[in-house]
């Protein structure tokens, strides 16, 4: 597909409002709000920055045993996931004999084989076909050419990401130095206690702009401005395909709780000066990750409509602290409040998109990460493909 192409798909985006997008900070603006509220602009941006990107589809942990099967949307594709006796496996959701579904999107099971519930094609769990019923009636029909269709599948950090269009960078260049970024808060040994499922009436993008600026968080956030300054951290330089930074907790507060205290410990890992800090970054196009002194939160967005996003909220402690009789309460009471406050705000933000009279509007100076997040929106849509933070213009930061 090329450039032109994708540009006729995405005709009610002015290509002249969407370079407004990649002005400095100081004299950029945001988004058209066709982006927020166009069907045919979320039609493509399934298939190109979701598609053909690496999404997240969530925990390694959630299919820890040989048999697991998980089925997880991606764009409009539906994932199989299944874990074998040699690591991970991701096919697309369909039996390659009449297209029906393997397992219904959003389920898990567990099997020795992966079965097909409508005419019982059986396949191994490498997706090899294994049996299908009554076809040794066929002369010359060939198991082996009717596998199932398999995807580029990753896990890094104890996430699982997979790229149904085959064609996304190596995922080394899509992550980029945020892997030495959440390195010393080893994720990957980290476990999920706690889980909370929302479903958000605004968009996708929306959300991760909202999560990425503390510019709104003095209006609505008053419990987290008692443990954290608006007005603090950095942004980070990022070089792959990613958007973030740090926010300093109040010399009271040992993390982001209701009190700034800790039911847990402070993670291994971690220097003085970690630490004393929170960092807040998104990982294209669909994770959130919030690093704090003593546990990991994530946000997994899941776009349903222009104006609807499901969002997959998770805890993850060390091990050694998630044991029986442990509360994440601390955590997740605090964090519950906060996604509430965020959301209505969401909601909000996406019917005044929707109003005759939206403008772009201009980004301020604490709005750095934000920006470095619609300008690979923009730059995305100008140019048809996912474009990496790094990619972008210096004049951005």
């Amino acid at each position: 597909m090329t450039v032109e192409s994708t540009r006729e798909r995405l005709g009610v985006l002015d290509d002249d409002a969407l370079r407004l997008c990649l002005a400095p900070l100081g004299e950029a603006q945001t988004l058209p709000g066709a982006a927020y509220n166009d069907p045919g602009v979320f039609a493509w941006e399934q298939e190109i920055f979701f598609e053909a990107s690496w999404v997240c589809l969530g925990r390694s942990s959630d299919l820890p045993t040989s048999g697991d099967h998980k089925a997880v949307r991606v764009g409009s594709e539906t994932v199989l996931l299944v874990r074998d006796g040699a690591g991970l496996n991701a096919f697309f959701n369909v039996c390659r004999h009449r297209g029906h579904e393997l397992l219904e999107t959003g389920g898990c099971a567990n099997a020795r084989v992966i079965k097909c519930p409508y005419h019982g094609w059986v396949y191994g769990l490498d997706g090899t076909l294994k049996g299908a019923p009554r076809y040794t009636e066929i002369e010359g029909f060939e198991p082996a050419g009717h596998s199932l269709t398999s995807l580029r599948v990753q896990e890094w950090d104890g996430w699982v990401f997979v790229n149904a269009s085959g064609d996304a960078p190596d995922f080394a260049a899509h992550v980029g130095s945020l892997d030495a970024l959440t390195a010393d808060h080893e994720c990957e040994r980290l476990v999920p206690v706690a889980r909370h499922d929302y479903v958000v009436e605004a968009n996708w993008k929306i959300v991760t702009e909202n999560y990425h600026e503390c510019y709104h968080c003095p209006q609505i956030h008053p419990e987290l401005c008692r443990v954290t300054s608006p007005d603090s951290g950095t942004d980070d330089p990022s070089d792959g395909a990613w958007a973030g930074g740090s926010m300093d907790l109040f010399d009271h507060a040992v993390t982001m709780s209701i009190t700034g205290e800790s039911g847990g410990e402070i993670l291994r890992g971690l220097d003085a000066s970690k630490s004393r800090q929170v960092y807040y970054y998104s990982l294209w196009p669909n994770l959130l990750i919030s690093l704090h002194p003593d546990y990991v939160m994530t946000h997994r967005l899941e776009p349903l409509a222009p104006d609807k996003t499901r969002i997959e909220c998770e805890w993850l402690f060390p091990p050694d602290v998630a044991t029986e009789g442990f509360d994440p309460s601390y955590a997740v009471d605090f964090w519950d409040i906060t996604n509430l406050e965020d959301w209505h705000a969401c909601e909000s933000v996406q019917r005044g998109t929707a109003s005759r009279a939206f403008r772009q509007g201009p980004l301020s100076m604490v709005e750095g990460t934000t920006h470095q997040f619609i300008a690979m929106v923009a730059a995305g849509y100008l140019q048809g493909a996912v474009v990496p933070a790094g990619d972008l213009v210096s004049g951005l930061t």
